[in-house]
């Protein structure tokens, strides 16, 4: 009993060691390439810009929780930013990238993570893009909260997917709320945006994993 306890634990601190040696070399390279995601992301929901966005980030929070902001400006000139926020969704945390212009509307979005079902909340990637059935670029959260139409709002929710689409907007109102917060001096109306919209009760997230989102 002793040998095997004995060999048990050198297999354990071997596999242990060789994890954090594997960790160690894939560290770096993950780094990187995330870092490649972020800086292509913020080119395309804010393009235009000529100073450095990611170096020049900024946290502000909203309803408690830190949201990162990257300015854009072209010849020392705010031309808007792009906003990293997330919510709940169906599956899980919902990340996104919005990017604004200086008056506040929608340039585009980026879905930068989620753990949404294949096929059905996993659309957020282009639903929402502009000219298809949720567009939702050009619109100003400032002037009036965005929500799917089913809670009376103007967006239409991802086919079989409401509980996505709550998410995804709650994000991007989220997101507008700390890019106003950061920009009020620039011309933007600083207007109260809801971001605690409440997912009906017989909307709930079922716990059967094979129910529809």
């Amino acid at each position: 009993m002793t040998n095997m306890l004995l060999v048990l634990t050198g297999i354990t601190a071997i596999c242990v060691a060789l994890l954090a040696y594997v960790n160690e070399l894939t560290k770096e390279p993950i780094a990187a390439a995330n870092a490649k995601t972020l800086s292509d992301a913020v080119s395309a929901v804010v393009p235009g810009f000529d100073n450095d966005p990611i170096a020049e980030k900024k946290m502000q929070e909203v309803n408690g929780v830190e949201y990162a902001v990257y300015p854009a400006t072209k010849e020392g000139k705010h031309i808007g930013a792009a906003v990293e926020s997330s919510a709940m969704g169906f599956g899980g945390d919902l990340k996104i990238l919005v990017g604004f212009d200086a008056d506040g509307r929608i340039i585009d979005y980026s879905l930068l993570s989620h753990a949404e079902t294949p096929g059905l909340g996993s659309k957020a990637d282009v639903w929402f893009k502009k000219d298809q059935k949720g567009d939702i670029i050009g619109m100003n959260p400032g002037e009036g909260e965005l929500k799917v139409s089913k809670d009376g709002g103007q967006i239409d929710a991802i086919t079989a997917s409401t509980i996505t689409s709550r998410a995804f907007l709650k994000a991007v109102n989220l997101a507008y709320a700390a890019y106003a917060g950061q920009h009020t001096a620039d011309g933007l109306t600083g207007a109260t945006v809801q971001t605690n919209v409440e997912q009906p009760a017989e909307e709930a997230a079922p716990t059967d994993s094979t129910a529809v989102n």
